[in-house]
């Protein structure tokens, strides 16, 4: 049965008229963090995003997502779907646990365009508006909406009315298009935020640009929202709607004092630590904290991460050393020293476009030289991909446990882990291009053997005799 609430009174009397929102965050807006965010000025939060298909099947994956309490209200629970009976199936299962239903319309992300969900709907307008209907027509609570914008302003405002006229209560606008994501962020356009405002009659949610206090009044002024939605500016800092810059171990006290109270991943309290210490930890004389947190695997690790941190800083916070941040370091160019909460400033588009050309250039020059000396490339590097495993690795006893009870040996050729079979002690890449160079078999590796190719030629041999085969008949 539709909501009995029209939009502006489940506004007014459900949500109760708010103007400062925390976002959906993927790993990141779990229920510790939405608590110590409510403490500090938040007054609506979002679950984590959640995919409709895991949801239905997972009964972990729904505890761990739709944790809450009675301080965390009032709450509203995000899905990515892109079949109407399942987001109706997950919508179903979570509408006694918050205020509302989202409908995810604006991940921009790689796992978003496999996926097909997100901002990769964006043009898929019947699919959109059937989903919203029907959520409308059979839930209890009201279905919300969270897009981003297109490069046309129209477009952006057609695809807002026909939210509307489908059934949703509130629509949130990020004033980004899909393909603004990452190093290509760049600014979000209040402009786009302000015309779909000025079009609809439901109340919107303004997102992007907020990295302090005055950006939430300049863009409530500026596009004429009705409230105002953040993201990476409450990880770096949980009481920017409280107009404050606190003490970065204050909030990692708060937290992991949170997290000890409602239990969460440990890679959760990890990736907010480090998004709240950031500036801290780009220092040199801090590096074996920033490593500390990379090995901790539990809450005390974690506390004494914070512990050590502030014993390190309060000399220089308390005015006992003098504090000079290192020559060109990105600390010089902060408004507050790095102990305090503090946004993260991306790198421009353009700047990030002159980097990756240099980087090109400075690798492009090194070939050159390498081959003008006769140099190869030395045996046994690692890649980036393949220390990142290798650290991650590091962090899991169980997989260290379970290859110490083999004799871990490297391929004959390079650094990488042969196959368990190969006949030839060699990783996949280097036996295949073993055997294909010497004709040679491997039956640990068939899928690169010469044996292989020849049953592969015979097939096609034997299909090409076959499609002859077929045309003298048919002539």
């Amino acid at each position: 049965m539709p909501p009995p609430l029209t939009p502006w009174e489940f506004w007014r009397q459900t949500l109760n008229s708010p103007k400062r929102i925390l976002a959906p965050m993927v790993d990141a807006s779990e229920l510790p963090w939405r608590l110590l965010s409510r403490k500090y000025g938040t007054e609506l939060a979002y679950t984590p995003m959640m995919n409709a298909g895991i949801f239905i099947r997972e009964p972990r994956y729904r505890r761990e997502h739709l944790e809450s309490c009675a301080e965390d209200r009032p709450l509203i629970a995000q899905f990515c779907a892109n079949d109407t009976e399942i987001f109706l199936k997950a919508a179903k299962m979570a509408e006694q646990h918050c205020d509302a239903i989202d409908l995810n319309l604006g991940c921009p992300q790689s796992i978003a365009k496999k996926g097909h969900y997100g901002a990769f709907l964006q043009d898929e307008w019947d699919l959109i508006s059937k989903m919203v209907k029907l959520i409308h027509r059979e839930l209890s609570v009201p279905i919300t909406c969270k897009v981003r914008v297109f490069e046309d302003i129209d477009k952006s405002i057609a695809y807002a009315k026909m939210l509307e006229e489908s059934g949703c209560y509130a629509l949130t606008v990020h004033g980004r298009t899909r393909e603004q994501k990452g190093p290509l962020t760049g600014l979000a356009s209040w402009k786009h935020i302000q015309a779909v405002k000025a079009a609809v009659n439901i109340p919107v949610i303004a997102n992007g640009n907020i990295q302090y206090w005055s950006d939430v009044e300049r863009c409530l002024e500026s596009t004429g929202a009705d409230a105002v939605m953040i993201a990476e500016g409450n990880l770096t800092n949980p009481a920017l709607f409280a107009n404050l810059q606190p003490l970065v171990w204050d909030m990692g006290k708060e937290y992991l004092d949170l997290v000890e109270r409602y239990p969460c991943p440990m890679s959760y309290a990890r990736g907010h630590l480090f998004k709240i210490f950031n500036h801290c930890l780009t220092l040199e004389e801090c590096f074996h904290l920033r490593q500390a947190l990379v090995d901790g695997t539990n809450l005390e690790d974690f506390k004494a991460v914070v512990i050590e941190l502030e014993k390190h800083f309060t000399p220089y916070q308390q005015g006992l050393k003098p504090w000079t941040p290192p020559a060109d370091h990105p600390t010089s160019r902060l408004p507050f020293p790095p102990w305090h909460c503090q946004p993260y400033v991306r790198p421009s588009p353009e700047e990030h476009k002159k980097k990756i050309q240099l980087i090109m250039a400075d690798e492009a020059k090194r070939k050159r030289e390498e081959e003008d000396n006769g140099q190869e490339k030395p045996e046994g590097v690692l890649s980036k991909n393949k220390m990142k495993k290798l650290a991650r690795l590091a962090r899991n006893p169980k997989k260290q446990a379970r290859l110490a009870r083999q004799d871990l040996v490297t391929c004959n050729q390079c650094s990488n882990l042969p196959g368990v079979k190969c006949e030839h002690k060699l990783c996949r890449t280097c036996c295949r291009k073993k055997c294909e160079t010497e004709k040679l078999t491997c039956e640990g590796h068939a899928g690169m053997t010469a044996r292989r190719k020849e049953i592969r030629n015979g097939e096609q041999r034997d299909l090409t005799e076959l499609q002859h085969l077929q045309q003298f008949c048919t002539g």
